[in-house]
């Protein structure tokens, strides 16, 4: 099957897919902030650099979308049917980094979560989800007492 698109087209499409703050990457963080968490964003000092981290907690979140992280068993993740061999090199490449990635951050001391785009959707699961694995919030800080 013939791509419908020129490769110059397909290029400028290519282009404009975001690697960070991606629309799911929004969504949990919204939703994060709504719950009263603080986080760092794209935090380098974490090895895979994850989308969110809880620097105090020394918890990572990566928002993962289905199609890059070939997330098996979501109807997100296909293989495209053009260059099929390439595509499939691809996402398992893109697969096994992922694993690579998690192991070393949690090896630096990190606990990570992983969070598909799929599941952004269910904004109930996803707020039960991030409730059990942050726990609480921390309290805020009561002024000294002035006696």
């Amino acid at each position: 099957m013939a791509d419908r698109l020129t490769l110059q087209e397909r290029s400028e499409h290519m282009a404009r897919i975001r690697r960070s703050d991606t629309g799911p990457e929004r969504i949990v963080r919204r939703l994060l902030t709504e719950l009263g968490y603080r986080y760092r964003i794209q935090l380098a000092k974490v090895p895979g650099r994850p989308d969110i981290a809880f620097t105090a907690r020394r918890k990572a979140i990566f928002v993962h979308g289905c199609f890059w992280h070939a997330h098996t068993g979501c109807s997100g993740h296909h293989v495209p049917k053009t260059r099929s061999d390439f595509w499939s090199q691809k996402l398992a490449t893109n697969k096994a980094r992922d694993q690579r990635l998690l192991e070393a951050a949690q090896a630096a001391g990190w606990q990570t979560l992983v969070i598909w785009e799929c599941e952004v959707k269910d904004r109930q699961a996803l707020t039960a989800r991030l409730r059990c694995y942050l726990g609480h919030q921390r309290a805020e800080k009561l002024p000294a007492d002035s006696n």
